[in-house]
């Protein structure tokens, strides 16, 4: 575990329901601040309580500078000490530190810093980025995103030495068994593991040591994850597959494709509900007819 005892409570916050709230956009595609409040709101009345602005599902690479900012000041404004917000950050070190300390200074407990993009990432590269990030804000909680199969646990091991803040991992690599290994040779104990592929990887990854998962299916029901996350705190298998069983469609849909859809699903789900646009941009895309229709039978379904 940190040797540091002020982030023991961090540790508790990443051990539950990560949501990654999305992006709504207005009919001129700026940023929709009263449904993304709105949403955010609904949220936290629904019980969850760790938030990530700025993560895939608030479709991080399709916001600017500006919009990233506003993103994470308008969900601490409305978080208001009733969630722990962990921000995400990315991109080159220069920008990943900058907006880090943004974060800080607007009042996060913590920061994501997603997968690094560049086509060439070494495993010292890997230490490298994520230490200067981590070394940049002390005083916060970093959690790294891992989608990389090639990195190896001793590499997250050592950044964990290095950096006292680092008390998550967000794992979402698609493979239960290799989650398993990683988790163990980084140190099961000494990070919190969140299963990062949501819902669907949930049981798997819980029993091979994770205790929170990420979910962006959170925006549409509340209810629904919090249930799995229930029923995996209570080992109850059985129950967390029903839970998986009845979401499975919808979360389907949004894996299709490599997950061409994956935030186009969540948003489709939330216009039918009346709760937000469908509006995406680029390089995602609207459902075609028949996809919305299939999309509002399924949530109908929930009987939200």
């Amino acid at each position: 575990m940190s040797t540091d005892p002020g982030f023991g409570s961090l540790r508790e916050t990443l051990a539950d329901v990560v949501a990654i709230p999305v992006t709504p956009f207005t009919a001129d595609d700026a940023i929709d601040t009263a449904a993304h409040r709105a949403l955010l709101r609904r949220l936290l009345d629904g019980g969850v309580r760790t938030l990530t602005p700025n993560g895939n599902t608030g479709e991080y690479y399709a916001l600017d500078p500006d919009e990233r900012r506003a993103v994470t000041e308008l969900t601490l404004e409305e978080s208001a000490g009733r969630a722990a917000v962990l921000v995400g950050v990315g991109l080159d070190v220069p920008t990943a530190v900058a907006s880090a300390r943004h974060a800080r200074d607007a009042g996060a407990q913590m920061v994501m810093v997603h997968q690094p993009v560049h086509p060439y990432v070494s495993q010292d590269g890997w230490l490298d980025y994520h230490r200067a990030i981590a070394e940049a804000v002390p005083e916060l909680g970093v959690v790294p995103y891992v989608r990389s199969p090639h990195l190896r646990g001793e590499r997250m091991a050592r950044l964990g030495e290095l950096c006292p803040n680092v008390v998550g991992v967000k794992y979402a690599v698609p493979d239960a068994a290799q989650f398993a290994a990683f988790a163990r040779d980084a140190g099961l104990e000494r990070f919190v593991w969140v299963a990062g592929l949501a819902e669907l990887y949930a049981p798997a990854y819980f029993s091979a040591g994770a205790t929170g998962f990420t979910s962006g299916l959170v925006n549409i029901s509340p209810s629904i994850s919090l249930e799995m996350l229930a029923a995996l705190r209570a080992g109850d298998h059985a129950a967390a597959m029903k839970v998986w069983e009845r979401i499975r469609p919808l979360e389907d849909l949004r894996a299709a494709h490599r997950s061409a859809d994956n935030v186009t699903v969540v948003k489709e789900a939330l216009a039918a509900l009346g709760l937000c646009r469908r509006d995406v941009r680029p390089p995602s895309s609207p459902l075609p007819q028949k996809r919305r229709a299939e999309v509002a039978a399924l949530v109908a379904g929930w009987g939200i």
